[in-house]
């Protein structure tokens, strides 16, 4: 099996650069698995688990907050607001902030920040369920 470069980025910085065998990307409408050779592809993305692959053996995943992949049979670079390896996810501290952006959306007065709440809410809801299936999976 053949290899292609994958770069990861937020603004801060390369969370990821190498060659990889496979990466399963969350996309928008479902998870996009990008092989050596893949057709050229843009892609928004939804919040989810980046899974980097080394011939079938996973390397690494990475929470992603959402952004876009840019694929080409050469290689895959995704653009994200922020990535989080998933081990370092803790659950009691998740459900204690989507508490906490409960209590914000119920007390947001302005649409702006309803859509605000909403979002981060959406986000601390897919790292939970990450992290649980993570965890029952391990």
């Amino acid at each position: 099996m053949g290899t292609f470069s994958f770069s990861l980025v937020s603004p801060e910085k390369v969370l990821l650069e190498q060659d990889v065998s496979m990466v399963v990307i969350p996309g928008l409408e479902g998870d996009i698995g990008v092989l050596p050779g893949h057709a050229p592809l843009l892609t928004l993305l939804r919040p989810g688990v980046v899974k980097v692959y080394e011939e079938e053996k996973i390397l690494v995943k990475i929470f992603v907050d959402g952004g876009f992949s840019e694929i080409t049979p050469e290689r895959c670079m995704t653009l994200v607001t922020e990535g989080i390896p998933l081990e370092s996810l803790d659950k009691a501290s998740l459900e204690i902030e989507i508490k906490n952006l409960l209590e914000d959306l119920n007390d947001s007065q302005t649409a702006e920040e309803r859509k605000e709440a909403d979002r981060n809410l959406e986000i601390s809801r897919a790292k939970l369920l990450e992290i649980m299936a993570y965890q029952k999976a391990s």
